[in-house]
């Protein structure tokens, strides 16, 4: 064993895990606090702006979707060419994905100046909620540069095994977001766009300050833009595993969109709930993306250096501890949903729906825990189809028809029921690729010890 071999080949599986995964599960929750804190001071505006970011985050998460997928697929490969000693395809790789995140920014910039009214008009026609969701809107997408940036600059902190430096940055832009929230929307009296605001504000200095993270400790990447050239088939080989992942998280702004249409139909309440529900599980499920970030490094460096037992020990470890992250979510949801919903000045109609939207959703969790750390492992695999497929099935193919079939029965209660059934569907269609993925994957490498 050398000195100066990489932590995530020779560390302990247990440790490495949670050396890895714990700041980036800190950073998350931090994340976490700022999306449900953000909701907060809005939702003291009016309902009617709480309704609006509720109806603005399809475009919101999409963005996250691209920036996150891109940096997903940069890093699995990045965190390979490491394991096999390829420097020269390292730096190729990391050169590729800040090019990529550039695209990126000008996509949603074009979207953000012409689309923005039209994204609003398609789902109400209350004058209020248009115009507040379209300045938020506006200005989240103009100024979205910052989020690219960040999202790619700890994805190659990640990829190289520094979660530590990824935490530092995730800190920064949420703390400086809850910060400037009452900043902007009160103290400027500025309103929903000044929650936008405080939102990309925090961003900018988050990518800043990952910029200069880079450059000082993460020294196993050089970056050198001077003979940067556009290459295609490096391109290729990052959306072959990043274009799933975008898409997996694109298709959740799909299936938000169809949600809102669906409750709006009931009444614009129910999808100021939901938009509450949204905000509340990334309390749940932030950490556990973290815990997955850090298995898909730690998975895709031995699957470069071809060592199982270390593969499957993550695989077994991140699995165990999704599980009780989920139960603990289940837990929050079942025995006080009523406070959790005042945060969001929730009156007696919003609670009325409320209380049994968060029980009857929250059913699902469990089955959460393994259908993602399958997909996350598919990801560090390089076989997003995979985990793509899944989300397909899960959001398109099973929760949007069932969760219409239940709202035509006129009981917007029964809808909620729709998440848990989707999510059996899902874990049922994992467990299938997890098991054909270690027949044809995983079983053929040598058995190394940890």
């Amino acid at each position: 064993m050398h000195s100066s071999e990489n932590k995530m080949g020779t560390m302990p599986i247990f440790r490495l895990l949670i050396t890895m995964s714990l700041p980036m599960i800190i950073s998350m929750l931090v994340q976490a606090l700022y999306n449900i804190v953000d909701s907060i001071y809005v939702a003291q505006i009016s309902e009617n702006a709480l309704t609006a970011v509720s109806l603005a985050f399809p475009i919101q998460n999409l963005m996250i979707a691209v920036g996150t997928g891109t940096g997903v697929g940069v890093g699995a490969l990045l965190s390979r060419a490491l394991g096999q000693k390829n420097q020269q395809d390292a730096n190729r790789l990391a050169e590729h994905g800040c090019f990529l995140a550039v695209l990126s920014y000008l996509a949603f910039l074009i979207i953000g100046l012409f689309g923005s009214r039209a994204f609003f008009a398609m789902q109400t026609d209350i004058e209020e909620i248009v115009e507040g969701g379209t300045q938020y809107m506006f200005i989240v997408t103009v100024g979205s540069f910052g989020l690219f940036a960040q999202l790619i600059l700890e994805k190659l902190m990640q990829a190289t095994g520094r979660t530590l430096l990824s935490m530092f940055t995730q800190g920064l832009g949420a703390v400086l977001n809850i910060i400037l929230d009452p900043i902007f929307i009160f103290g400027l009296d500025m309103g929903v766009a000044g929650a936008a605001v405080a939102t990309i504000v925090g961003q900018i200095a988050a990518a800043v300050f990952g910029i200069w993270l880079n450059a000082r400790f993460n020294r196993e990447i050089r970056l050198d833009f001077r003979r940067f050239r556009p290459q295609g088939e490096t391109i290729r080989r990052i959306y072959a595993i990043g274009v799933p992942s975008i898409i997996m998280a694109s298709i959740g702004s799909v299936m938000t969109f169809g949600m809102n249409k669906i409750l709006i139909g009931f009444t614009e309440t129910a999808a100021a709930v939901f938009g509450v529900y949204f905000k509340l599980q990334s309390f749940v499920f932030m950490p556990l993306f973290g815990l997955s970030n850090g298995m898909i490094s730690i998975l895709s460096y031995n699957y470069g250096a071809r060592c199982r037992e270390r593969m499957m020990a993550v695989i077994r470890y991140t699995a165990c501890i999704a599980l009780g992250l989920m139960l603990f979510g289940v837990g929050l949801m079942q025995l006080i949903p009523a406070p959790l919903l005042k945060l969001f000045q929730a009156d007696e109609h919003m609670l009325g729906i409320g209380i049994p939207a968060l029980r009857t959703i929250s059913l699902s969790f469990p089955l959460a825990a393994f259908g993602i750390t399958a997909s996350s492992s598919f990801q560090a695999l390089g076989r997003g189809f995979l985990s793509m497929t899944i989300s397909i099935a899960r959001q398109l193919m099973a929760l949007l028809p069932i969760a219409w079939a239940l709202a035509q029965t006129g009981v917007l209660s029964s809808v909620w029921l729709a998440f848990p059934l989707a999510e059996l569907v899902s874990t049922v269609l994992a467990a299938v690729f997890f098991v054909y993925t270690y027949r044809r994957v995983i079983k053929p490498i040598p058995v190394c010890q940890s």
